[in-house]
């Protein structure tokens, strides 16, 4: 990838604005050559904490697929297949790829899976057509239970 040279019209920040793929390889090369008063810190930081609340949201939206078609599996016994199978192993598989990847994210997993359930609510009744006022108020499975591959509501 090419990088800036002092001599280009564009700053680093000005750079972030039109050509983010440019510049996040620019400032990549300028931290490997130890050129640290060149780098866009604050764009820099600013990226940094996006990326760690794009796991968080990452984390929360796998829950609640996870969540809806576990209690899809436990409400709608006579629908049960291979698809909703399949989607509750897929998602307990990039849960549990995430979590390796950021352990971090399990402080306050309590907290996600709380608005988890909040969130699968919502489209368990929009997918079922089954009113959410028969479902308990908070979320019936453990954490434990939502990442145990042989566990499924009867």
């Amino acid at each position: 990838m090419d990088t800036l040279t002092d001599n280009d019209t564009l700053t680093a920040r000005s750079l972030y604005e039109v050509d983010f793929y440019q510049w996040a390889f620019h400032n990549a090369d300028l931290l490997r050559q130890g050129r640290f008063t060149e780098i866009d810190l604050e764009n820099i930081a600013e990226e940094l904490e996006g990326m760690g609340r794009n796991n968080k949201r990452e984390l929360l939206s796998r829950l609640k697929v996870l969540i809806m078609h576990l209690l899809k599996w436990q409400y709608q016994p006579n629908r049960r297949g291979e698809s909703w199978r399949t989607t509750i192993r897929n998602q307990r598989d990039e849960i549990k790829f995430l979590l390796e990847d950021s352990p971090s994210l399990k402080y306050n997993i309590e907290t996600v899976i709380a608005k988890g359930f909040i969130t699968a609510i919502g489209g368990f009744e929009d997918e079922t057509g089954i009113s959410a006022k028969g479902l308990p108020v908070t979320c019936p499975y453990t954490f434990e239970q939502l990442m145990d591959y042989d566990f499924r509501p009867e």
